[in-house]
């Protein structure tokens, strides 16, 4: 086993093991640490705990120091200069009349390089961009082509539901949403019903999907023949997943009616449910994943 706390550098960014080394680092401090793009300043997500050795991507790096306030000016001085580094760029972007979209400007810690993330309909050649900007801020520099996702995550907004994006809240890595669990979900399957800010299917369709799965797991299908407790043959019609209720066709003294019944009022042939991975498997994939994420930075 070995001690680790977990570290975010961003808000509602990806959350990075660290060993804390001899502090006592807690939620919500915010700790030095070195990573490979330098020294970067993070907040604390996750206080001290054990993990197996196999769970951890080695190397892994120690905390240097928990932030002085010193730090902590000096962070707020690099947001102020990723504001005049924003605006700078964008004046440059429009000089070499390039089709590009800028999102967001970020110092790393040290000041040793700065970065520009922004977005295009295709590829862009930025090289005199970037001469341009390696004359005016002196250091490194560094463009990133995002997606809308990650553009709508670093921007933020509210969501059709009235809240805050669960993108740039608290959701620190995109989940794998389909068409499938709209459909799962009965809902509307109007693009703009299920859509996000970003033009996508929403994240938060991934919230309820197990629920629902587990919930459409005792319904039969709609137009399977079923039998009643009181003796009627018929074909279903519809189904309300969340109340277990199903309606159905029946013949009544030779005229069709539809009549709603429990799912314990109905006999039929139940689903095959579907395998799921044990827990511990589950954490065992998502290890592989996140080596084979750290061979790729």
């Amino acid at each position: 086993m070995i001690k680790v706390i977990g570290v975010r550098f961003r808000q509602a960014g990806k959350i990075y093991n660290f060993s804390p080394a001899d502090f006592q680092v807690k939620v919500g401090d915010h700790v030095i640490v070195e990573t490979a793009r330098g020294i970067e300043y993070g907040s604390v997500v996750q206080g001290i705990r054990e993990v197996a050795d196999d769970k951890v991507i080695m190397p892994l790096k120690s905390v240097i120091r928990i932030a002085t306030e010193e730090d902590d000016k000096k962070a707020i001085e690099n947001n102020e200069k990723e504001k005049k580094a924003f605006k700078i760029c964008k004046e440059k972007i429009a000089k070499h009349g390039l089709e590009m979209k800028l999102i967001e400007t970020e110092y790393t810690f040290d000041n040793n390089k700065v970065l520009f993330y922004f977005t295009a309909d295709g590829r862009i050649d930025f090289r005199e961009l970037v001469k341009d900007l390696a004359s005016v801020f002196k250091t490194r520099i560094e463009l990133r082509q995002v997606g809308v996702r990650d553009e709508t995550k670093m921007l933020g907004g509210i969501g059709i539901c009235g809240r805050p994006l669960c993108c740039n809240t608290y959701l620190s890595e995109f989940i794998p949403v389909s068409i499938k669990m709209a459909k799962e979900q009965s809902l509307s399957l109007n693009p703009t019903k299920i859509s996000g800010i970003c033009g996508r299917l929403m994240c938060c369709l991934k919230n309820e999907q197990e629920a629902y799965e587990e919930l459409n797991s005792n319904l039969p299908d709609i137009g399977e023949k079923v039998k009643t407790f009181d003796g009627f043959k018929g074909e279903v019609v519809s189904v309300n997943v969340l109340r277990q209720k199903v309606k159905i066709v029946v013949e009544v003294d030779d005229e069709r009616e539809i009549k709603e019944y429990a799912i314990d009022e109905l006999k039929f042939k139940p689903k095959k449910k579907k395998f799921n991975l044990a827990s511990e498997e589950l954490k065992a994939l998502k290890g592989l994943e996140d080596k084979e994420e750290s061979k790729l930075d």
